[in-house]
C-alpha cells in the first residue's frame, strides 16, 4: 500500500494535468459545436481574462502553500476521523470524496452568505457570460483561502491520498462540465442531475436574479442542494432569455484583467450575500455596448 502511494504521488501532476486539459477541450469543442446560448461578450476578451486569473492564482497558491492538497494527505497526520474507523480501504475513499464534497458545498454556501467573503466571490459571477474558463475563474485570494480550508477538512477527515487526488480532479473536471456552454438533450440533463451537476443545472446559479443566485450550489454532486433545499430545478426566466452575472456589474469595459483584480475591493456587493436579507435589487436586463 505505502508502495502504491508513492507511486500515485509521483505520476500524480501528470494525471491532474491531463485529465485537467482533455476535460477543457472537450467542453471547449462541445460548446463551439453545439452552443447553448449566443454569447453577448467577446469570447477572446473573457478567455484572456479568465484564464490569466486562473494562472494568477495557481501561481499564488504554489508560491504560498509549501504543501497542497495531495502531499498533504499523504504527510499529515493520523488524527482524522477516517483514521479512526477500520473500514475497507475502498469505503474509506468513498466517504472522503463525499465528506469533501459536502464540506466544499458548505464553503460555497459560506461565500455567500457572508458580505466579506461574497467580495471575493463576486468576481466569478460577474462574468456576463459563462463557459468552460469561468469554471476556472476565482479570484486569487479566494483561492488561497479555499485552499486553507480543504487542508483543515483533510486534516479533521482523513481521506486516504486516493480520494484526495480523484477528489481534486471530479472537482475541476465538473466545474469546467457544469459551466460549459452546451445544449444537452432534456433527457439527458434529467438523468444526470441524478449524479452530478449539469450546465442547465449550475446555470441558474449564474442568474442576476438574487434569488436564484443564492441556489444550486454543488459543483460535483447534486444531492447536498437537494437535500438542504437550496435546489432550484430551472431558471424562471428560461436558459435562453435569462440574464447572466450581476445586476450591478453589467459594463462589459469594467470587467478588464486588472479591473477583475481589484474588484472585491472596489466593486458593490450589493443586496445579494444571503445574510443581509434585504430587499431585492432591481434586475438590469440590459448590458452596456
Amino acid at each position: 500500500m505505502l508502495f502504491g502511494y508513492f507511486a500515485i504521488m509521483a505520476h500524480e501532476p501528470f494525471i491532474r494535468l491531463t485529465a485537467f486539459l482533455g476535460v477543457f477541450i472537450i467542453v471547449a469543442i462541445w460548446e463551439s459545436l453545439s452552443p447553448r446560448r449566443q454569447l453577448n461578450t467577446p469570447k477572446a476578451s473573457r478567455w484572456f481574462s479568465n484564464i490569466s486569473i486562473t494562472l494568477i492564482g495557481t501561481v499564488l497558491v504554489r508560491s504560498i502553500f509549501p504543501i497542497l492538497a495531495v502531499t498533504f494527505a499523504a504527510n499529515g497526520s493520523n488524527i482524522g476521523i477516517l483514521h479512526q474507523v477500520p473500514l475497507p480501504f475502498f469505503i474509506r475513499v468513498i466517504i472522503g470524496i463525499l465528506a469533501l464534497d459536502l464540506i466544499i458545498y458548505g464553503q460555497h454556501v459560506m461565500f455567500h452568505f457572508i458580505p466579506l467573503l461574497w467580495r471575493l466571490h463576486m468576481m466569478h459571477h460577474a462574468d456576463l457570460d459563462i463557459d468552460v474558463t469561468t469554471g476556472l475563474r476565482f479570484h486569487p485570494v479566494e483561492i488561497i483561502l479555499s485552499m486553507g480550508i480543504k487542508l483543515v477538512a483533510i486534516l479533521l477527515v482523513g481521506p486516504p491520498v486516493l480520494a484526495v487526488i480523484l477528489f481534486e480532479i471530479l472537482l475541476n473536471a465538473t466545474s469546467m462540465f457544469n459551466h460549459g456552454n452546451i445544449r444537452m438533450p432534456g433527457n439527458l440533463d434529467r438523468l444526470l442531475r441524478f449524479f452530478v451537476v449539469t450546465p442547465d443545472m449550475h446555470r441558474v446559479h449564474h442568474s442576476v436574479v438574487i434569488v436564484e443566485t443564492n441556489s444550486n450550489f454543488g459543483f460535483n454532486l447534486p444531492w447536498w442542494d437537494k437535500l438542504f433545499g437550496t435546489y432550484r430545478a430551472q431558471p424562471a426566466a428560461g436558459h435562453k432569455d435569462m440574464v447572466l452575472g450581476l445586476s450591478q456589474f453589467r459594463d462589459p469595459e469594467q470587467l478588464s484583467l486588472p479591473r477583475l483584480i481589484i474588484l472585491p475591493f472596489t466593486g458593490k456587493t450589493g443586496s445579494y450575500p444571503m445574510l443581509l436579507k434585504r430587499g431585492r435589487e432591481p434586475v438590469t436586463h440590459k448590458m452596456k455596448k
